[in-house]
């Protein structure tokens, strides 16, 4: 059981590193549950720092 859901949340993070590459806002998340969307908005930020890097 705690496989799955770690494997749903690690899921959720790349989800929202990729959301965040391409552009798209935080607004967009697509989860409902806490836990989910915070990981899912962790993801957006790391991407948000690698393109600030990528560009600079």
């Amino acid at each position: 059981m705690k496989r799955q859901k770690r494997d749903k949340l690690s899921r959720a993070h790349a989800k929202g590193y990729q959301a965040g590459i391409s552009g798209r806002s935080k607004e967009n998340c697509p989860f409902q549950a806490l836990e989910a969307r915070s990981h899912w908005l962790g993801g957006w930020r790391a991407a948000m720092e690698d393109r600030t890097l990528i560009k600079s």
